[in-house]
């Protein structure tokens, strides 16, 4: 802690419940955690609401941790640091993302792909997060937030903007192509941003109003609904969806030679696949997982330059049950942000 400051002993917390059909997260009060070796212990500002805190809450993806705290876009001063943790100092902003740690030894950590590491870690899965008003990261995965960011913004790049980053690059856009983006919420509009700021003509196809104006605003070329055919064939596309049924819809739309990337950790099932309308003529179909260190220092020194911006969505600390219902019901474009 800072000179003079008294270590507290308890802080609030929403912790997945884990009850099928009930409340997703509820409010409690816990211990501080102590940082370990290698760790710092960050006083959090703001943390972003993402899907995949929904997959974790909602027991699409399997319990790697019970009870645990969701939120892997925090955003907050650090107040303690353990030995080994000297990259920050006491009172830097930093950010706390998705990947927590990684082997470092794997043939995945040693060329360069940490995010395919089997014994990886992810904050909000398997360590708690930052929906609580304290949180632990070990300094070697936090990223530092110049304290002329406000922490509303940095928040949804953390996870948002990184994985979108990174699935526009898997999806091998050619420059000046045509990409096609399904699905708009919190990572698909960052994404879009950096691809019109790139010289790419923008198509999105989502299920929203809100979502298809957003995107014209962001300076898409079209908008229309999700299940439709873009107006000209696509060079490359991501799908921000979680819907597999999406799948042959968006293959249908790629040019010969185009790339479909499927940004989302969870995805409903794929229906067949007709190979001479979906996959002949080397069209590729490909995933994304996770993202790797580099990847986020990238979209922090592109988000800088580009200027991006999120379309915040604030929501107060105490209403985390409220701004995750809101997300599962798709009832807000952009990214929702809990504030402290």
């Amino acid at each position: 802690m800072t000179e003079g400051q008294v270590r507290p002993a308890a802080m609030r917390a929403w912790e997945s419940v884990g009850v099928s059909g009930g409340p997703r997260v509820r409010l409690v009060e816990r211990p501080v955690p102590r940082p370990r070796a290698g760790e710092v212990l960050v006083a959090v500002e703001a943390c972003g609401v993402c899907r995949t805190d929904l997959h974790v809450t909602d027991g699409d993806l399997p319990v790697h941790r019970p009870h645990v705290v969701p939120g892997h876009e925090a955003v907050g001063r650090v107040v303690e640091a353990a030995p080994g943790a000297g990259r920050f100092a006491l009172g830097d902003r930093v950010g706390i993302p998705w990947l927590r740690e990684t082997c470092g030894f794997c043939r995945w950590c040693r060329s360069g792909r940490e995010n395919l590491c089997v014994d990886a870690r992810f904050t909000g899965w398997d360590d708690d997060g930052g929906y609580a008003e304290y949180a632990t990261v070990p300094a070697a995965f936090a990223y530092r937030i110049p304290d002329e960011v406000p922490v509303e913004q940095a928040a949804p790049l953390l996870c948002a903007g990184i994985i979108g980053y990174r699935a526009l690059r898997r999806a091998n856009l050619p420059p000046a192509g045509r990409l096609g983006i399904y699905g708009f919420g919190a990572s698909a509009h960052l994404t879009a941003q950096i691809a019109v700021a790139q010289g790419a003509e923008v198509h999105v196809l989502t299920r929203g109003e809100d979502a298809r104006r957003l995107a014209l605003e962001l300076g898409a070329a079209s908008a229309g609904p999700a299940d439709g055919m873009p107006p000209v064939p696509l060079d490359a596309s991501i799908l921000f969806a979680p819907a597999g049924e999406l799948v042959p819809v968006a293959l249908a739309g790629l040019e010969q030679g185009g790339t479909l990337a499927v940004a989302g950790i969870h995805l409903t099932d794929v229906p067949a696949l007709d190979y001479q309308a979906h996959l002949f003529r080397e069209r590729t179909l490909t995933s994304v997982t996770a993202n790797t260190r580099r990847d986020g220092e990238e979209l922090f020194s592109l988000a800088a330059r580009l200027r991006l911006r999120a379309a915040v969505v604030p929501y107060p600390f105490e209403e985390a049950d409220r701004a995750l219902e809101d997300l599962a019901r798709g009832a807000f474009s952009g990214a929702a942000v809990l504030a402290r």
